[in-house]
Parts: C-alpha cells; sequence; structure tokens
C-alpha cells in the first residue's frame, strides 16, 4: 500500500525585499524559457520518512547544480541538512511490507533484500548476490522472507538463513528420457538376458538410485515454460499454494523505429520504439501450483459472467457483428491475487484486454475457479482514480479483514469506495456523491482509511480520515488549492507538499491532528523560488465555468490583462485525461509563464478542462470515446465564443496552442472549425491515431481493423483539406511517444493539397518532452511570432 497521497494546497512566501539586481522585469520568451533551476529554483520532490518518524527525506536542489541533491529536515532540531553520498548509501528504502505485528519491514535496495526493525531501527542485509532479487514479502507465519530471483520465488529464514527454491520454472521444453529404439532396444535386451553379471550389476544400481532419490530434500516441482515468460509469481500466506502468469508474446507485432540523427558516432542511429495501435497482442494463462500434491492448474476463464459479452460499437458493422461467436471467450489478464492474513480467501482483479470489463473475483486454489464478486461493465472503457484504465492495472484493492475487501469502482458515474464481504457477497458504498475518491491508504491498524477527494471544488482536492466502515469523513486540510501527503511511519505527523496556483511547490510538516493532537497547524520546511522569479506578480487565474453547447458546465482558468488588445489565445492541457483548470502550480509552468506573457500583451488567454480531463467523472472522462476532436474539440469553441461574449474579443483574433494531446486539439480546431481559429500552434500532435500506441488509443477508438469509423473521425490527417488559417507545427525528431512520422506524414499530405499556410520547426535532439532551454526558446518564439502577426 502506498503512503504517498497526491493532493494540493496553500503556500504563502513572502519575501520582503527584492534587490533590483534579481528582478525579472519585463517577460520575454527567453527569459521564461531558461533553465527553470538557474532562475525559479528547484521544488523538493520524492518525500520520504526516516523509519523512528523524526525527519523528512526529500530531493531538492537548492545550489543549482546540474542534479537534485538528497536532504533530510530534522523535526528535533528543525534544520536543512544535505545528506552525505556515504550516509545515503545506508538508508533503507521504501516499501510497504510489514510481518503482522509491524515490528519489522522488509525492502529492496540495489537488487538486494534487507530487513528492519521497526523498533530499534537495526537493518539486516538478508542476500548479496550478483543477481537481482525483488518482490520480497513475509510469509503467512512471518518466519521466512519471500523474494523473487530470475523467474523463481525462494524464501529465506533470517533466524538462522535457510534459503530455499520454491518454484522451478525452466525457459523451453523438458527432453523426453532416452529410451533405445530399434535395433538398440534389442541389443540392450539381449545383452540383459544373456548376461547374469550385467542384470545383477543394473539392479544393484537401479535400487541405489531409489534410495538416493528417497533421501533427497523436496525440491519444486520442474515447471517448463516453452517460449512463454512468467510473472506474478505469489506464495499463498499458509504456504501452500503459488500463483503465476504466463505470457506468449505475439512475435508478429512489428515494432516501429526512430531514427537519431545527431549522435555522438556521426551515423545514424535507430532507437526500436513502441507497437501501433492493434497490433496483435500477447496472450496470458494464470496458473496455481498446488505444492502439497506437486499439481499445476490453469486457472478457467470462459466462465467468468459476460466473458464473451459482443461490444455495442459493432453494431455499426454488420458483418463484424453477425461473425461474433456466442460462446467466444474475449481475452483477459487476471492480475493479482490479493489473499487474506489467515489464507482462507484470495480475491483477483480480471480486466478483459478491451477495456470494456473488469471482474472482481474470489480464486479457489485448490480447483483454480473462479467466482463473482463485483463486475463493472462500461460500453466505453473501464477507468478512473483507483481504478487504472489498462489490463494489467489492479487498482486500489485490499483486506480490510478476513472477509472484506475494499476497492473503487465508478458505478455511480465517479469513483468512489467500497467495501465487500467475499463470504456474502455484500457490497457496501463506503463514499458517494458527485465527486471523486482520488487516492486511498488503509491506516496500518485497518481501523480507518486516509482518502483524497475533490468534493469541495474540482479544482482542490483534499485530505481526509474515515472509518474503515465508512460514516462521516474528518476533513484534515483546509486551506484552498491541494496536497500531496507523505504519513509518517507512526502516522502522527503529515509531510506535505503544498503550492498556489501562482506559485511553486515547497514542503511543508504538519500533526496528524487524529493521532495525538487536535492542531492543524503547519510549518514550511524549505523556500526554494528565486527573489528574481518572486519579483514578478504571476497570476492566479480566475477558474470559472463555461455552459457547453449540451449543457454541461466546462470548468477552465481564465488570464484577464488588464487592458484588452481584443485577441484572446486558447491554451489546450496534454494527455487528454489530465487536469489543469485548478488552484494548485501547473505542470505546464512554462505554458503558465508564456501565458503571462501573453495577458501582459493585451491577450485574453483560457486553458479548459475540456471533455475526457481528469476529476470530472465517468461521463466527462469518456466524453471522446469512438470520436476525438468531437466534444473536446466543441468545448473549446465554446469557449472561444465565451470569449467573444464575455471578453469582448474579436472572433477573426482568436488563436490556439497546445502539446501532444493540446496539439492534436490544436490541428483538429483549424482543420475541422477553420473560421473559430485565426493561427494555431501545434506541438507534438498526434496526427494519426492509427500511428500511436496501443494501450492508450485502443480504450478510447478500439481497433482500427475493426472500428474504422473512429479512427477516420477522430485523425487530423483526413481533415488536411478544411486548413484555411495559420498553422505552425513544432515537434522532436526522437520522439518515441508520438513519432516525428506523425508530422511528416501530415506534411506530406499539407503539400499534396496544395496547402501554403503552414510550416514544420523540427528538433532533431528532442524527445516528446523538450529538455534543452534552447529548444525550448526557439519554440515559443515561434508560437509568439505566429500569435503577433496573425491575430
Amino acid at each position: 500500500m502506498r503512503q504517498i497521497l497526491r493532493y494540493a494546497a496553500v503556500a504563502v512566501l513572502l519575501f520582503s525585499s527584492i534587490s533590483k539586481a534579481q528582478t525579472l522585469g519585463p517577460l520575454t520568451v527567453e527569459k521564461i524559457m531558461r533553465d527553470p533551476k538557474t532562475w525559479i529554483g528547484t521544488s523538493p520532490s520524492d518525500i520520504s520518512w526516516s523509519e523512528d518518524s523524526k525527519t523528512i527525506y526529500f530531493n531538492w536542489n537548492p545550489d543549482k547544480n546540474a542534479a537534485d541533491s538528497l536532504y533530510g529536515f530534522d523535526l528535533t532540531s528543525k534544520k536543512i541538512s544535505k545528506i552525505a553520498p556515504a550516509i545515503r548509501k545506508t538508508l533503507p528504502g521504501k516499501s510497504d511490507v510489514f510481518n503482522k505485528q509491524k515490528t519489522q519491514r522488509l525492502y529492496e535496495k540495489n537488487g538486494d533484500i534487507y530487513l528492519i526493525s521497526t523498533t530499534d531501527y537495526k537493518i539486516r542485509q538478508l542476500t548479496n548476490t550478483v543477481e537481482r532479487e525483488s518482490n520480497p514479502a513475509f510469509s503467512g507465519d512471518d518466519q521466512r522472507v519471500v523474494f523473487i530471483r530470475g523467474m523463481n520465488l525462494f524464501s529465506i529464514a533470517p533466524d538462522n538463513g535457510l534459503l530455499s527454491q520454491l518454484t522451478d520454472f525452466k525457459s523451453g521444453t523438458k527432453k523426453a528420457d532416452s529410451k533405445p529404439e530399434g535395433h538398440k532396444k534389442f541389443l540392450k535386451d539381449d545383452q540383459l538376458a544373456m548376461f547374469e553379471v550385467l542384470k545383477e550389476r543394473k539392479e544393484k544400481k537401479d535400487a541405489g538410485k531409489k534410495i538416493t532419490d528417497a533421501e533427497k530434500a523436496a525440491y519444486p516441482k520442474e515447471i517448463y515454460l516453452g517460449e512463454k515468460n512468467v510473472s506474478s509469481q505469489q506464495i499463498s500466506p499458509d504456504g501452500q499454494f503459488i500463483t503465476y502468469r504466463l505470457t506468449q508474446p505475439n512475435k508478429s507485432a512489428k515494432s516501429t523505429i526512430v531514427p537519431n540523427y545527431v549522435t555522438e558516432s556521426g551515423f545514424t542511429e535507430d532507437i526500436d520504439a513502441r507497437t501501433k495501435v492493434g497490433a496483435p497482442a500477447s496472450q496470458s494463462e494464470f496458473w496455481v501450483y498446488n505444492i502439497k500434491k506437486d499439481t499445476t492448474l490453469k486457472v478457467a476463464v470462459k466462465n467468468i459472467p459476460g466473458i464473451g459479452d459482443k461490444p455495442d460499437y459493432l453494431k455499426d458493422y454488420p458483418k463484424l457483428d453477425s461473425a461474433w461467436k456466442k460462446d467466444k471467450e474475449r481475452d483477459v489478464i487476471i492480475n493479482g491475487p490479493f489473499w487474506s492474513d489467515n489464507s482462507k480467501n484470495a480475491v483477483v482483479v480480471v480486466r478483459s484486454l478491451d477495456g470494456k470489463d473488469r471482474w472482481i473475483m474470489a480464486l479457489d486454489p485448490e480447483t483454480a475457479t473462479l467466482k463473482l464478486l463485483d463486475r463493472q461493465r462500461d460500453e466505453a472503457w473501464i477507468g478512473g482514480p483507483g481504478i487504472g484504465g489498462y489490463p494489467m492495472s489492479s487498482g486500489e484493492i485490499g483486506f480490510i479483514d478476513d472477509n472484506n475487501i475494499y476497492f473503487q469502482s465508478e458505478e455511480t458515474g465517479y469513483s468512489h469506495l467500497y467495501s465487500l464481504d467475499v463470504v456474502s457477497g455484500k457490497k457496501t458504498a463506503l463514499t458517494n456523491g458527485t465527486f471523486e475518491v482520488q487516492n486511498v491508504v488503509l491506516s496500518k491498524n485497518k481501523k480507518s482509511f486516509y482518502l483524497i477527494t475533490n468534493e469541495v471544488h474540482p479544482g482542490e482536492q483534499h485530505f481526509y480520515k474515515m472509518s474503515a466502515t465508512g460514516g462521516p469523513r474528518t476533513r484534515i486540510t483546509q486551506q484552498t488549492g491541494a496536497h500531496e501527503v507523505t504519513l509518517s511511519p507512526d502516522e502522527t505527523k503529515l509531510a506535505v507538499r503544498s503550492s498556489q496556483s501562482n506559485v511553486p511547490w515547497e514542503l511543508f510538516v504538519m500533526d496528524n491532528p487524529d493521532a495525538h493532537t487536535k492542531s492543524i497547524n503547519s510549518e514550511q520546511v524549505t523556500r526554494s523560488t528565486s527573489p528574481e522569479f518572486l519579483s514578478y506578480p504571476w497570476r492566479k487565474a480566475k477558474v470559472v465555468t463555461i455552459k457547453a453547447t449540451d449543457g454541461q458546465d466546462i470548468y477552465a482558468r481564465v488570464y484577464e490583462p488588464k487592458k484588452s488588445n481584443g485577441k484572446a489565445v486558447i491554451f489546450v492541457h496534454g494527455a487528454g485525461y489530465l487536469q489543469n483548470a485548478h488552484k494548485w502550480w501547473s505542470q505546464y509552468f512554462r505554458e503558465y509563464m508564456f501565458n503571462n506573457m501573453l495577458v501582459d500583451k493585451g491577450y485574453t488567454v483560457l486553458d479548459l478542462d475540456y471533455r475526457a480531463s481528469s476529476g470530472y467523472g465517468r461521463d466527462w472522462r469518456t466524453g471522446i470515446y469512438r470520436f476525438m476532436g468531437g466534444k473536446d474539440l466543441t468545448d473549446n469553441t465554446d469557449g472561444a465564443k465565451w470569449l467573444v461574449k464575455n471578453y469582448g474579443i474579436n472572433p477573426k483574433k482568436i488563436g490556439i496552442y497546445g502539446g501532444s494531446y493540446g496539439g492534436f486539439i490544436t490541428l483538429m480546431g483549424l482543420f475541422t472549425t477553420p473560421d473559430i481559429f485565426a493561427a494555431g500552434a501545434a506541438l507534438r500532435p498526434v496526427t494519426d491515431w492509427a500511428a500511436y500506441n496501443h494501450p492508450y488509443t485502443a480504450n478510447i477508438l478500439n481497433e482500427p481493423q475493426s472500428d474504422s469509423l473512429a479512427y477516420r473521425k477522430s485523425s487530423p490527417i483526413y481533415h488536411a483539406a478544411g486548413l484555411k488559417n495559420h498553422l505552425l507545427m513544432c515537434h522532436g525528431m526522437v520522439d518515441v511517444n508520438v513519432h516525428y512520422q506523425d508530422v511528416v506524414r501530415l506534411s506530406q499530405r499539407l503539400i499534396e493539397l496544395g496547402k501554403n499556410n503552414w510550416e514544420l520547426a523540427s528538433y532533431p535532439m528532442e524527445d516528446h518532452a523538450f529538455v534543452e532551454a534552447s529548444s525550448w526558446t526557439d519554440e515559443y518564439k515561434r508560437i509568439l511570432k505566429l500569435f503577433e502577426e496573425k491575430l
């Protein structure tokens, strides 16, 4: 269970005097696109606690070095100190793997397994090998430590150091015993029949082998994998069963290649990249090894309720619809199992590869059979906070006690927390309402949940405590915004990373008010931002709601100039499923600063959480199903009309820009709604969804070979003929996410269409996320030039 809870909050930084030499002055692209650590400062990150709950560790870089270093804040002395490399090597690694009494904790560090006492904090190294050991766990009786080495499970007894191998997985196939055939068999049989001494010696040898074999220790069953890969090896708490997944890679799935032109060698070097959506998927099986019976059983999936359900979208394809077989078994992946402490109950999470089903099921390891506990079906795709959007995700799930599990579901349209009795099947909603539970941690004593929800406002995230049986929630954070919180090991303190929409993240510490004190006062630990950065009055954008064409409320941030020039720019965030119209420091900090610069020049800037953005529930999340560039685009065009109506913007002077998904929306805006946007900058954009990766794209558009209509509607390259106004495209040439090939293909399409109102800027040494300040500067100077000249 992760102990880090993410959300955002208010941090107030007051600096009384800033020298003129440190003043930022009027914003320019050259100033704001500098290396941020050299002039903004570096926020603390990767927060953790010492085992005794007296020191907070974090990565930080107040000295503007090439990379961050580890620092520690001592709660007793109230001092921050840099942790020396020699000391850093001795610090325990992170994990939440405890024995039942919570007196010992396991962790992996540098490929070896360690055990630390939570009472005297002494550390014992249990392994010291060249080969990596991983995934340490306590056995059910806490007497052994189980871990993975290579393909196999091992256990070690800390008391005496006895190392035992629990599985014997082997690649390839077992060689058949060599028995003589034909004339060789005749000669052997004839020799044994003819010579009595040969016969007696063979009988003695065979008898000796039986005795030797009987005296040997019981080794695990040899399990040959053929060409399959093994993963998810796990032993039950009672040590009776081992579960594992076998995966057959699909060798026909073709990977893409990204050429790298600027290299140390002077030669073009190929980067092996991902497959494209619709590529043949790997097949997986889930197995149970019964140690006592020395047998293996494959878990059957044919009886899973709804395993053969046909997706609704096939109605648009009569041939595919009629070809669907009633007894078809959709491909699934089984995740888990999750065991009760008494070994009596095991639960697995089964996900369909088409993304439309998640089953939570009880596993009977004795018979390798499944029983349904909960099914969530979504004709779009399963996803949301605590649920996960991909087949390999188990989501948030665990045992509260030996009979009750907790998990999250979007059953109501919003991700909420539920408990379920695996014996009786009774399900209980622990939270409900028109908000999302965005993170969950069960306390160590399993009596309480720590939650993060956005029930106060979609643009705020707050930290709560609630009984494990549900009921009222105690709100711990009070200030506007959001927080990232790390609980101390004794759960009496909170390390809080906080920010405002115009102030970068800082570290605070506060008492957990439900532990030893009712105080909710927080103490600021770090001050990271530079005087130069603080000298500029960075704006708090106004968070507003805009009524969409279909009546839905779109949350947005609007940046208002003191004196409008009648022009506006819409910034479109990336990722699709991401939130940016909120009240904390944005990950798009460069774009935030660029928007401030545009406002200084008189532009009004709008930043919307369009359809498919996170934080607003299932219907908003899946609003782009089978049509990307549909409601997500109309939300932005509705925003443009709102600007005209409410801010007096000239409708012929509206620009749009964004990266990745934002670049895609920019293209779709210029191609399909050309009268709305006079100019647009599409950065690292997807131009054809059939060229993107499978996990993300297949959820939203299904597969191109089965839902070609969705890809035709959603891919800008098919709409390029609609370009009327001015387009700038910028793309890194070693982008292994959205490949440079995307923008090259679109360029050729625009050439063949005779379009001459576009340009392409290529960045030979940049991946999807730019690194070099020179690249950022060049890109945003081009964007500014586009808006200044074309709006």
